[in-house]
């Protein structure tokens, strides 16, 4: 497809003001919630990509009515006639997106059934969904397999559980949660992620007349409740994307002002941005100041000059340093003079793209040991999940082929940081978690163009 290539005129430092607004991660997330309740719900500051898209397509299956509210960014969601849809139906949305798993809770609670499609999402390890099944099961769902997917019934409701995760994923906490808040009785979830995002959607189910407990030691307790109604909720903002435009001042040697992103989010970030050479300023205590313009801060981002500096990292759960900040970051570390290293412990296949940053004058080589720290659960397992990046490195145009989102946007960053005109395809991959990525790079100053 030709409308899905960019050409990129490499070379040109990124300077400007962009702004980001409500996080992916959790927007999806509370649109889902809102199916739980019996009275409609407002979210505002929504993003428009492809998987605010996807969700709303869904919520409109199931008889959500779904608008838009008066001020940008505002969707009211009113799932009074919640109905079954169809397997058809749900299965055109199989293979965009993983959120159908999410709606199981929340349909079995208002219809007594659901369906899960074959899920899709992007190809960075399987991300299994056992133990989502296996959680709706302690509930009380009855699973029945099918060659389309899986249906789902509660002949006898769901009721609380105690659960404990092998691994505290992000997912599977967020389908306990939509499930156990109005199940009968308590749930203990031991084991539980506590990212940002997820702090967020139990503050929207709180808003909705859940009870909650976040307790030490990734402990979370829900005591279920018979009844919710709407929420009016503005998400937190989206801290990958704005990490990610981070990394792009520090790969081009610029200067990029994010409006709307929020210090507390990105504490592990900004540590690691500043140990880089990176500098940056929390622009939002400068908001109401006289003689300064704007009625919103966030944080600016800049290149100071000289040579950037190598590190040594691991990704991790929440509160360590975030798997979506790593592709955008290598690209800046390859400039980074010396060794630096990165230990992916979260998605055991999330190294691939650095083979075409290779292909444009990187030097980068992966390695199936875990480098810079501490043993993983991928040690001594056939996946090449540690990288040793060495810089500086002069990059150079390429023809480069977006694999998955997160990727796609480190690959974007090294076609603006190379000398030379690059053609990036599979680009609209992009939209799924970047909303207008080409107008705010235009707003940058960024030299690029729809083949």
């Amino acid at each position: 497809m030709t409308d899905d290539v960019l050409v990129v005129h490499g070379g040109t430092p990124l300077q400007g003001q962009i702004r980001v607004r409500g996080a992916k991660n959790l927007v999806s997330k509370a649109m889902v919630a809102a199916l739980l309740g019996e009275t409609p719900s407002r979210l505002y500051d929504v993003p428009r990509i492809r998987d605010v898209e996807v969700v709303r397509g869904l919520l409109e299956l199931h008889g959500v009515k779904v608008s838009d509210g008066a001020d940008d960014g505002e969707i009211v969601m009113d799932p009074t006639n919640v109905e079954s849809a169809s397997t058809d139906e749900i299965n055109v949305h199989a293979g965009s997106s993983r959120i159908p798993i999410l709606l199981c809770g929340p349909l079995l609670h208002r219809l007594g059934r659901a369906f899960i499609p074959d899920l899709g999402g992007c190809h960075i390890g399987p991300r299994p969904i056992d133990f989502h099944i296996q959680a709706l099961r302690e509930f009380g769902a009855v699973v029945d397999k099918a060659p389309e997917g899986m249906h789902l019934s509660a002949p006898n409701g769901l009721k609380g559980a105690k659960l404990e995760l092998p691994y505290p994923s992000v997912g599977a906490t967020e389908q306990v949660l939509l499930t156990a808040v109005r199940a009968e009785g308590v749930t203990e979830l031991r084991n539980a992620a506590i990212e940002p995002e997820i702090i967020d959607l139990i503050c929207v189910l709180q808003k909705m007349g859940g009870i909650i407990t976040v307790h030490t030691d990734r402990v979370i307790e829900i005591q279920g409740v018979p009844k919710l109604h709407g929420y009016a909720h503005r998400p937190i903002p989206d801290r990958i994307e704005a990490a990610s435009w981070a990394a792009a001042a520090l790969a081009t040697k610029g200067e990029i002002e994010v409006l709307g992103a929020r210090q507390a989010d990105m504490m592990t970030f900004l540590n690691v941005f500043r140990s880089i050479g990176g500098e940056f300023e929390v622009t939002d205590d400068r908001v109401g100041r006289p003689g300064v313009t704007g009625a919103e801060g966030g944080i600016k981002f800049w290149h100071p000059g000289g040579d950037l500096k190598p590190v040594a990292l691991e990704t991790d759960v929440h509160p360590g340093f975030m798997t979506d900040w790593q592709q955008p970051l290598v690209v800046a570390l390859t400039q980074a003079r010396g060794l630096s290293i990165m230990h992916e412990t979260v998605y055991e296949q999330r190294l691939g793209y650095t083979d075409a940053l290779n292909q444009m004058g990187a030097t980068i080589q992966v390695y199936r040991d875990c480098l810079g720290g501490t043993p993983c659960r991928f040690g001594r397992r056939n996946f090449k999940h540690s990288a040793v990046i060495a810089g500086p490195s002069k990059l150079h145009a390429a023809d480069l082929v977006i694999p998955d989102l997160r990727a796609g946007f480190a690959h974007l960053i090294a076609a603006l940081a190379a000398e030379g005109t690059s053609r990036v395809y599979g680009v609209n991959l992009i939209n799924r978690g970047y909303e207008d990525f080409e107008g705010k790079l235009a707003a940058l100053g960024a030299h690029v163009e729809r083949l």
